[in-house]
């Protein structure tokens, strides 16, 4: 598939990055400081882009098979209330359904969170542990509920994928999935992540769904 990755640079960016190149896909990775994507790949092409601005990311939406937004806010930033742009996931992801539309692409995964939302969550998690962490993530949940909205409203064919805490681990393969609702689960790795949203790329089962879910 040709892909286009925005977040290329970020922890689960370039999961999608690397895997999708080892699996024989033609990459077009977007960032805005090319500096902090240190790959090379005869099937990757880097763009620098301001990916809030519409007209500068058409070309790179135009044409794909599929988009992968891994855009997302920094847990330290978020837990400090000092993020650079509060609103980056819901921006940015008016701003590539915008370009999408006006270059007629499709297919849009993007990685979102599962911390907002409590379908499926047992008690401990929904009435303890999340009211807690929320304090502390409060305007990067709400940043992800936005994104959502834009994403649902866009008329794209388009999945949602909604991890829980992310951590580097490797990749298993073997994480649990659920649509619609949160999996069981505290933690997945971002190479996990990044190894559904390839899937799901390419698998229109999972259009207009939102997925979740953990690690083994």
């Amino acid at each position: 598939m040709k892909l286009t990755v925005f977040g290329a640079s970020g922890g689960t960016g370039s999961q999608v990055v690397t895997q999708a190149l080892d699996a024989g896909h033609e990459v077009l990775a977007v960032v805005r400081n090319p500096a902090r994507l240190r790959m090379s790949h005869p099937n990757l092409t880097v763009m620098t882009a301001d990916v809030l601005q519409p007209a500068e990311i058409g070309e790179a939406v135009a044409g794909r098979d599929a988009v992968i937004s891994a855009l997302g806010q920094s847990r330290r930033r978020a837990e400090r209330k000092a993020a650079a742009h509060p609103t980056l996931c819901a921006d940015s992801a008016r701003s590539i359904t915008e370009a999408m539309r006006a270059t007629g692409s499709r297919r849009l995964v993007i990685v979102s969170a599962s911390g907002p939302y409590t379908d499926g969550d047992g008690p401990v998690l929904r009435y303890v542990i999340k009211p807690i962490v929320g304090r502390l993530l409060k305007d990067a949940w709400a940043d992800f509920v936005a994104m959502e909205e834009v994403v649902r409203a866009s008329g794209l064919d388009w999945t949602v994928l909604r991890p829980p805490a992310l951590t580097d681990k490797p990749l298993t393969g073997r994480y649990r999935t659920r649509r619609d609702a949160n999996a069981r689960g505290l933690q997945v790795s971002r190479a996990d992540v990044a190894h559904l949203a390839l899937a799901a790329a390419g698998d229109p089962d999972t259009y207009r769904a939102a997925i979740s879910l953990a690690g083994p």
